[in-house]
């Protein structure tokens, strides 16, 4: 076959061993530039030129593809950290960063391919993460026990890490398709099988009675945060949240709208989730009972500190130093207090289940426990007053008030 040009073939030319060609095409930024393509025959070219030809016509075409690695660098930093909260940073960035740049990490973003993404979930799926992120290795030697000294722990990713793993890279190219920097979104072709969730039984009225009975006795330093959370459902971020400001004595009102986090080295107090999570909420008389306690407790506290207290923006929890309490220990000391209370240790976000009972303990009107609830529909509130037995519900309050005193604040 000649050199020259055919029909149609237009910016076709001899190009070292084969041919190239190229087309005006407009990029992502809106600027004009050149579209190369590449072959070894005139006829393998010629398909390529039209494709891009009709790409054009389409919309914006990028005339370079960066590896998902970079890509992936590129959304953390200007898309996740500055639009969403500090969590999901933290919780993307870990997974960006421990499984999913290690494997995809230096192929092109727009060659990456369906197979691709399910052969890097196969392949995650049976990598020990401890000889991976060489964990072991960074022991001192002689705390160094398997992956180091040659015995691996086969700690293998479970399916939750899986997911959010591929979760992860699904949003990170679905930006990549808005920026249109690639056509579809592989990782959203891709399934992967549901963790299954272990369902724990909520404590029941009775058992949360004995829970703060237990803790009353004990003068529990904690007792008004357990209070809060098994008799307004509070979360554990909104409970270590609340400020002074927050509490109103007189009206017998709790504003929740701020939050204590920790995400990755910062411990931050920050503003709820959304602002369906901000509301003002009725304090039964125990709740306030509690608080007042609370606050004569931390005023002993500063007292003793002297001028080792820190002054925490006015948090109404904090430690005898007046520092925030971090979220983990939390979870920790509401595990050993139960075990203390001879009772089945559940996970503290199961409380708000129960809470729905102790406010039928507490004689609270359905419409004021939707609000404490925060349920959308009145049913579901009166659900769970259904599902309380007056007679359980009435003798776990009578142990609790008798442990506190009385119920009157």
């Amino acid at each position: 076959m000649s050199g020259k040009r055919g029909n149609g073939e237009g910016s076709i030319y001899s190009y070292k061993n084969g041919y190239a060609a190229y087309v005006w095409v407009t990029k992502p930024d809106g600027k004009r530039a050149r579209k190369y393509a590449y072959g070894k025959t005139r006829e393998e070219v010629h398909g390529k030129w039209l494709a891009l030809h009709a790409a054009a016509k389409k919309g914006p075409v990028a005339t370079r593809h960066r590896t998902v690695a970079a890509f992936l660098g590129y959304w953390l930093d200007t898309i996740v950290k500055p639009n969403l909260a500090p969590l999901s940073y933290v919780s993307y960035e870990g997974y960006v960063r421990l499984y999913i740049a290690p494997h995809l990490g230096r192929k092109r973003l727009d060659k990456l391919t369906v197979r691709d993404v399910r052969e890097w979930l196969t392949v995650l799926a049976e990598v020990c993460q401890c000889c991976a992120q060489g964990k072991d290795a960074k022991r001192d030697a002689s705390r160094r026990r398997c992956c180091a000294a040659g015995e691996c722990c086969e700690s293998f990713p479970s399916r939750r890490v899986v997911q959010g793993a591929r979760d992860a890279l699904r949003a990170a190219l679905t930006h990549a398709v808005t920026e249109e920097e690639i056509g579809r979104n592989v990782a959203s072709l891709v399934k992967v099988p549901k963790p299954r969730r272990r369902r724990v039984k909520p404590w029941s009225a009775s058992e949360a009675g004995r829970f703060l009975a237990d803790a009353a006795a004990r003068d529990d330093r904690l007792f008004a945060a357990w209070v809060l959370v098994l008799c307004l459902g509070l979360r554990r971020g909104e409970v270590l949240g609340l400020t002074w400001e927050s509490v109103n004595f007189e009206t017998g009102e709790l504003y929740v709208d701020h939050q204590i986090q920790r995400a990755g080295r910062q411990l931050l107090h920050r503003e709820t989730k959304t602002e369906d999570s901000d509301d003002f909420l009725p304090l039964p008389s125990l709740c306030l009972k509690a608080l007042r306690m609370r606050r004569a407790q931390q005023l002993g506290d500063r007292n003793a500190a002297g001028e080792l207290w820190q002054d925490s923006r006015g948090l109404v929890f904090t430690t005898k130093y007046g520092t925030p309490i971090e979220p983990g220990n939390l979870t920790r000391m509401f595990a050993l207090r139960s075990r203390r209370a001879g009772l089945r240790v559940i996970p503290l976000r199961n409380t708000r289940h129960t809470c729905g009972s102790l406010l039928v303990a507490l004689q609270v009107h359905p419409k004021v426990a939707q609000r404490i609830l925060r349920h959308s529909q009145i049913a579901m509130t009166m659900e769970v007053y259904a599902e309380a037995s007056e007679e359980e519900v009435r003798a776990a309050i009578g142990k609790l008030s008798d442990a506190v005193g009385g119920t009157t604040g």
